[in-house]
């Protein structure tokens, strides 16, 4: 019989150096009996290091992006529940999705409190606001879109809109399928869970993950997350355009 309520599924992708604290972390917390890395077409080993730190692994063999290692998490987890179900005669007992970024190191383990509000029946969905909110690089140019975006769709504007460190309840999980692409998967989530009358809460919790930096590797990722957020807000609201977080 499964021993906890709570899966925690942690997208991954070259981070063989911080992935083993952050599975450790995930382990820990209460009521996590699933932890699922998905291993989003790596090349540094990752995957073998999360297998190692007591994972379960699923990898993409190349890199699909980080609303598809979402869906390819759940997926795991709903055939890691059916596979107990069977073994015990039981029908599958669903439990909450908690999402962590695999950078998060030991500070993973402090995750804990998103789940509370889902358990409580309070929320259907939380979303983590980093207690300690040191800049990290960047204009905030993705930020404000986002941010700007979601108020403008649904009249609530997120304190930390990109933030994929977030706890659901299953039906509101598949009520958001299929995600928006790529970086966009957590403001489409927010938007069309808030536009389906479902429950978005904010936790604060001590979290921590490495600064993003301003190199050109840097500037890179921040361009496909104004891509991906931009295609993801087009979908949701196509009067609108969205530049440097203002509507033209």
């Amino acid at each position: 019989m499964p021993s906890g309520d709570l899966a925690v599924i942690i997208p991954a992708r070259n981070e063989a150096e911080l992935v083993s604290a952050t599975v450790t972390g995930a382990r820990g917390l209460p009521g996590a009996d699933i932890v699922v890395v998905v291993d989003d077409g790596s090349r540094d080993g990752t995957g073998a290091i999360a297998v190692a730190a007591g994972a379960q692994v699923v990898r993409h063999a190349r890199g699909r992006g980080k609303a598809a290692a979402m869906e390819t998490g759940a997926e795991a987890v709903r055939l890691i529940e059916s596979v107990e179900a069977e073994r015990a005669g039981t029908k599958p007992a669903p439990r909450h999705l908690l999402f962590l970024d695999a950078d998060l190191a030991e500070s993973a383990a402090e995750a804990g409190p998103l789940a509370d509000p889902i358990r409580a029946g309070t929320a259907d969905m939380t979303i983590a606001v980093f207690a300690d909110r040191v800049r990290l690089g960047g204009l905030g140019i993705v930020v404000a879109t986002a941010a700007a975006g979601t108020e403008r769709a649904v009249g609530w504007r997120p304190a930390q809109p990109l933030n994929g460190i977030r706890c659901l309840t299953r039906t509101a999980f598949a009520a958001a399928l299929p995600l928006a692409a790529g970086w966009g998967a957590e403001t489409g989530l927010t938007i069309d869970l808030a536009r389906k009358g479902m429950r978005i809460t904010e936790v604060e919790v001590p979290l921590s993950h490495r600064a993003t930096g301003n190199d050109w590797r840097a500037q890179f990722h921040r361009l496909d997350q104004f891509v991906d957020v931009a295609r993801a807000l087009a979908v949701r609201d196509p009067a609108a355009r969205w530049v440097r977080g203002k509507r033209a």
